[in-house]
């Protein structure tokens, strides 16, 4: 008697929530919620292109903001709502005007913890501050631009144009998202604790460190798309992708402390040498488990967003002639100023920083490029204490906004009809003679904004130019026949098949 009792109330509470959940549900904006199972059957159907599904569901919304509520029962702390938004007012609310209601949280940090510690993009309060006052002052420095400037131009130099020259001269296509991946990879480890990993180099060779971070990353971005118990108990048997994770991280520990050790007895102008000077709060020097994960946190950003960026751009380029015309005559109209007009003198040597700077057009369409195809397509931030967005929307504690950056750039709300084509004119002065980004920032938030704004942005723009120019000042680009440019669903926008070309030489 007792135990059927126990599965009425069950079943009678059970009925309840389902039937709250799918009359609120009904009133909010967002795509269409089902009884029983909320938004999940639309979310599954769209899993390999959420993020224009995402976009078609805020343009939906309509109104002055574009806001709207994924319905999943059970799923969350909020009930089983998720806030999405893309419009700059609930961006800024977000990341700048209550800035210390919205954290990384305890979510995001546990899922990365094994990877990234608490390093400064896994830290939130007194442990990011002064993680991120520290590096700030690094990053003003010109003996870190010069340091990124010579990795960057001998990796170009005596790596990328040797692979690119042997394809083009046996005719074979390349992978352009693979070298760019390596050569990324490559500068910012160099940068970081001035260790070549060489991934970079003819034949392409693997790396131990590089293939264990890749699958230490992999596994690591498996813990945010399913339940937290689940990775728990796999973790809990050492099995599946944390089996993985932990065989990984054994040797990109291993690998860090043999890079730490080399830097304390040969200091150089690597980060990971500046960080060994620095001291903490309480005067003390940082230990190696913390610089490690310091070192860990730059090589995550400084590698993957870069090398997407600079893959959809190249594609870009290539199916609008009009923009890579106009990108090669500012390159050369530079080089002309700088070394004269021998046209050899131009391609034996890659751009310098200092001429990279010049490059006003070739950084307003990487700005297009990183607003159309964000690094980063959506945020997370979770919701410390219940609030109101400025549309309106009330959030509650304990429940998780995301702003959709892919969204942000395909609203013509926001940027306008002509939102969707490649332009970088939008981004220049009506002269055409400077670099001139929108006037609300929080239109544009690829390199974050606020208290977060990247701090490698400049020296991010600098690296993807040069490449850039090295790249399409050599050879003219066209797809390799047959191959299909595809998004990776996951939280950088890869593409899933990655950037097969086929390169032709330029004649300049």
């Amino acid at each position: 008697m007792d135990t059927l009792i126990v599965l009425y109330t069950a079943f009678a509470a059970t009925s309840a929530y389902f039937l709250w959940f799918y009359l609120l549900a009904r009133k909010l904006s967002g795509p269409k919620v089902w009884p029983l199972v909320g938004s999940l059957p639309f979310l599954f159907a769209n899993r390999r292109r959420i993020h224009d599904w995402i976009s078609g569901n805020l343009r939906s919304a309509g109104g002055t903001y574009q806001t709207c509520t994924i319905a999943i029962p059970f799923m969350a702390r909020s009930q089983g709502f998720y806030t999405v938004t893309c419009h700059p007012k609930n961006i800024e609310h977000v990341l700048r005007t209550r800035f210390d209601n919205y954290p990384k949280g305890p979510t995001w940090q546990t899922a990365f913890h094994d990877l990234l510690g608490q390093g400064i993009f896994n830290s939130d309060g007194e442990t990011w501050l002064i993680q991120r006052k520290t590096a700030a002052l690094e990053f003003t420095t010109r003996t870190l631009r010069q340091a990124m400037a010579r990795w960057v131009n001998r990796t170009i130099k005596n790596r990328l144009w040797l692979i690119l020259d042997n394809a083009a001269t046996e005719h074979t296509p390349v992978d352009l998202q693979d070298l760019l991946l390596r050569l990324t990879f490559d500068n910012i480890c160099g940068l970081t604790f001035g260790k070549d990993p060489e991934t970079l180099s003819p034949g392409l060779p693997e790396n131990p460190f590089a293939i264990a971070f890749d699958t230490a990353t992999e596994a690591t971005l498996q813990r945010l798309l399913y339940p937290g118990f689940l990775w728990r108990l796999k973790k809990l048997f050492g099995v599946g992708s944390e089996k993985r994770l932990l065989k990984s991280l054994d040797v990109v520990e291993s690998y860090m402390n043999d890079a730490i050790e080399a830097r304390r007895e040969a200091p150089s102008d690597d980060l990971l040498s500046r960080f060994l000077k620095k001291r903490d709060v309480h005067g003390n020097s940082f230990p190696i488990h913390v610089l490690q994960r310091i070192a860990l946190n730059f090589v995550l950003a400084g590698r993957d967003t870069s090398s997407v960026a600079l893959s959809w751009f190249f594609w870009l380029v290539m199916n609008n002639p009009r923009v890579e015309e106009k990108i090669i005559a500012e390159i050369t109209s530079v080089l002309r100023e700088t070394r004269g007009d021998d046209v050899q003198k131009w391609v034996e040597d890659p751009l310098v920083f200092d001429e990279a700077d010049k490059l006003t057009y070739l950084k307003a369409a990487l700005a297009e490029t990183l607003r159309l195809y964000p690094s980063v397509p959506e945020d997370f931030k979770y919701v410390i204490s219940d609030d109101v967005l400025p549309d309106g929307t009330f959030v509650p504690a304990g429940s998780t906004v995301t702003y959709s950056i892919y969204s942000v750039g395909r609203m013509k709300t926001i940027w306008g009809d002509d939102c969707m084509e490649f332009k970088p004119e939008r981004w220049l002065s009506p002269e055409g003679d400077r670099f001139e980004p929108p006037k609300d920032g929080y239109k544009f938030v690829a390199f974050n904004a606020g208290p977060r704004t990247c701090l490698g942005k400049d020296l991010a723009y600098l690296q993807m130019k040069s490449i850039a120019s090295a790249v399409l000042l050599r050879y003219r680009l066209t797809l390799s026949p047959g191959h299909r440019v595809e998004q990776k669903m996951s939280l950088t926008l890869f593409m899933k098949n990655g950037l097969r070309l086929n390169l032709h030489p330029r004649n300049l």
